[in-house]
């Protein structure tokens, strides 16, 4: 026998595990529809309008106010302090707010530890500066530029309870560098009296 007889195979191996093409057979498809289906039942959480107030800032400090429209704006949040939320108003005078969260604060005069928002609200709740929240009428009294980046202003208020009138006095400090660089924010707003004279749990 020779090599070559050998190493041949009879044909009847190869044939026995081959199988005739056959064109009936079908490659696996995915149905769009189910793939559609399933993601339908996954809800949509968000709004239509989401990417527009994502857009939309919070009402605060802007680099083109001047130093008395920063008053103006302000005062203005307070008169509709609770629009279009509860106590809306006092969020914006904390954006507004000049001091830094992490040190006692004199905004209102004594040093507060003003960090926590719900200390800043407490405070304007006060027998002395609720008067401010939703106050009916007011009229600016002097305006000043102490310095050229500091300028403050007096404001009589009336509010709307009955003869509850008060006198306030806004300092607002133009910063100079860093990220809030031309901006106009509140140094102090102080009452025209000795507001906490009775001192003040807050």
């Amino acid at each position: 026998m020779s090599f070559c007889s050998s190493l041949s195979y009879p044909n009847s191996l190869f044939l026995s595990k081959t199988k005739p093409f056959s064109a009936d057979i079908k490659s696996p498809t995915v149905s769009l529809s189910s793939r559609f289906r399933a993601s339908a039942d996954v809800p949509d959480f968000l709004s239509a309008d989401w990417l527009e107030s994502r857009k939309k800032k919070p009402f605060g400090p802007r680099l083109n106010f001047s130093a008395e429209e920063a008053v103006q704006h302000q005062l203005d949040a307070l008169k509709y302090n609770d629009q279009p939320r509860q106590d809306y108003g006092i969020e914006v005078m904390y954006r507004f707010a000049g001091f830094d969260p992490f040190e006692r604060s004199t905004y209102f005069g004594p040093f507060f530890d003003l960090g926590q928002f719900e200390r800043f609200r407490r405070i304007f709740h006060h027998s002395t500066y609720r008067v401010l929240l939703g106050h009916k009428e007011r009229k600016m009294l002097s305006s000043l530029f102490v310095e050229e980046n500091r300028f403050k202003q007096r404001v009589w208020i009336r509010g709307s309870r009955p003869e509850e009138e008060e006198i306030f006095q806004f300092t607002m400090v133009q910063r100079v560098g860093g990220s809030w660089d031309g901006y106009w924010l509140t140094e102090s707003l102080l009452h025209d009296g000795d507001a906490f004279a009775g001192g003040l749990a807050y």
